[in-house]
């Protein structure tokens, strides 16, 4: 079972295709938390060029509350990340987290239900790009 779903896209520049995916994330209920610039980072950090990469905290607030009240811990896995990132000038590679597979290791039922369709609505963001 792969932990990710995945698309390349073509756009003019990161923050479009930031953009696009944000409001993909809306129109299915997600709101974006933080937003970490991994390359600005690391150069920051470590002093090392690195491809445009930014990581999405994206958060369903109906769907984050349902889990925590179902699971009090549940909050280590939140919120579902989205990964955009520049492969090449012009091409974008959107990868959004499996909440099933993140889900594996919690042995609580009613997680599965909400991770299900936490998925759903994330594969059809990554979908419609």
């Amino acid at each position: 079972m792969s932990y990710y779903f995945t698309k390349t896209i073509s756009g003019n520049s990161l923050d479009e295709v930031i953009a696009q995916v944000t409001e993909g994330l809306k129109t299915e209920g997600f709101g974006i938390l933080t937003e970490i610039d991994v390359a600005a980072t690391f150069k920051k950090k470590l002093d090392i060029d690195f491809r445009n990469y930014r990581i999405l905290g994206a958060c369903n607030p109906n769907f984050a509350h349902k889990a925590i009240s179902a699971e009090p811990h549940i909050g280590v896995f939140l919120p579902c990340n989205v990964v955009v990132q520049e492969i090449k000038t012009g091409e974008f590679q959107i990868s959004a987290v499996d909440p099933i597979a993140s889900m594996v290791s919690v042995e609580n039922d009613e997680l599965g239900a909400i991770a299900g369709e936490v998925q759903s609505k994330l594969r059809r963001v990554i979908d419609n790009l």
